[in-house]
């Protein structure tokens, strides 16, 4: 019967990258050996936005405004994260971002970095189309599957 070997240090120090960056999960894997940590997510409190509303004369019946879909993981043309690490918009802070809304972008084309154990990791669109929606800050934790950007 084999013996589990961890190690014990190597666990401290994700639970402190943990710590240090807001995520929730990592995970290392190396040769026939992997160890993945995970922390249960502090609930999240939303950033109120303040919008302000302008008056204006009714010159009719409202017409109703779609909403947004919650979920944005399920929109056609999400392009979500297929890693856990640091999400960057544009290759260093003084280099103008990869895209911006309302671009035109083909199938391939760089849309963002990934930071993922000290690698860089290019986010490329699947397909050409127009960047509807960046939903990401530079600088942002990502998690696995989550949407960053709405490309239609």
């Amino acid at each position: 019967m084999s013996r589990l070997l961890v190690d014990a240090d190597a666990i401290r120090a994700l639970a402190g990258i943990l710590t240090e960056t807001g995520l929730t999960e990592i995970e290392i894997a190396e040769k026939d050996s992997r160890i993945r940590v995970v922390r249960a997510a502090a609930p999240a409190v939303a950033p109120v936005q303040t919008i302000p509303v302008q008056t204006i004369a009714a010159a009719g019946p409202a017409t109703p405004v779609a909403a947004a879909p919650a979920d944005f993981s399920r929109h056609p043309g999400a392009v979500n994260s297929p890693m856990v690490g640091i999400a960057y918009l544009a290759p260093d802070p003084s280099s103008p971002p990869f895209i911006s809304i309302g671009q035109a972008v083909t199938a391939g084309q760089t849309l963002l970095l990934i930071e993922a154990m000290k690698t860089f990791n290019q986010i490329k669109s699947p397909k050409s189309g127009t960047v509807k929606q960046i939903l990401i800050e530079s600088g942002d934790p990502v998690e696995f599957g989550q949407p960053l950007v709405i490309v239609e």
